[in-house]
């Protein structure tokens, strides 16, 4: 199913929203109501921003994942999401908005999934879940002595760790160079104690919503989670 991205730019709550029921109820009985949908989450910003056209700054390209994945043992896609309001510029999150993580594992064919949701949460934070639980999953499932691919399409969660950020600040109390407490710093410490767990591990990149079938299937769960959360 095509995703969208319903962009309200005048209604009574202006944003964002994944669905046309969510859009619709901003519009109705709202005179002079200004929205539109779109197929990329890029185009809606723009629009919702003041722009009616959007020409992307580079080429669409299908996402790869460098590495050979017949040399892993066990496949993990982790992805987390949210419809929050912080997702619009100037916006902020609200207790009612929704958010949600997904991970999908695949060893020897034989493939395990999880997903929840909470509200109030940013995109950031259920990515960190996202990876958090499907170490849980995999310790319980015996698989910590395999070697593990993890791929991601969070460049935020992906370089605290690939980039040493995690560690530096551990080494500073969990504190970063300024002084500051890393946003999240709870989910930080316990992802920090998980990661021993598995022992041969590898991380990759993948480009988020592309053709990436893994990566789809967690963003798709994800959005059934927030789609059955009232």
């Amino acid at each position: 199913m095509l995703q969208k991205y319903y962009a309200v730019r005048r209604g009574k709550n202006p944003g964002i929203y994944r669905t046309w029921p969510e859009c619709k109820k901003q519009v109705d009985g709202f005179t002079g109501a200004r929205y539109k949908s779109f197929t990329t989450e890029a185009e809606a910003v723009e629009f919702l921003n003041g722009k009616d056209s959007y020409t992307p700054k580079t080429k669409a390209k299908t996402a790869k994942v460098s590495e050979n994945l017949d040399d892993f043992d066990v496949v993990v896609y982790t992805d987390g999401g949210s419809r929050n309001h912080g997702n619009v510029k100037g916006g902020h999150v609200k207790t009612t908005d929704t958010a949600a993580w997904a991970y999908h594992i695949n060893h020897n064919n034989e493939k395990f999934e999880g997903t929840d949701g909470e509200f109030g949460a940013t995109n950031n934070r259920m990515e960190i879940m996202a990876l958090i639980e499907s170490i849980k999953r995999l310790n319980d499932l015996g698989l910590v002595d395999e070697k593990i691919i993890f791929i991601l399409d969070s460049q935020y969660v992906l370089n605290a760790i690939t980039k040493g950020w995690l560690n530096g600040w551990k080494r500073r109390g969990y504190k970063k160079a300024d002084g500051q407490v890393p946003v999240n710093v709870e989910l930080w410490k316990e992802l920090d104690s998980l990661l021993p767990t598995i022992k041969n591990k590898t991380f990759s990149w993948t480009k988020g919503h592309a053709q990436n079938e893994g990566n789809n299937r967690v963003d798709a769960l994800l959005n059934e989670t927030m789609d059955k959360m009232k």
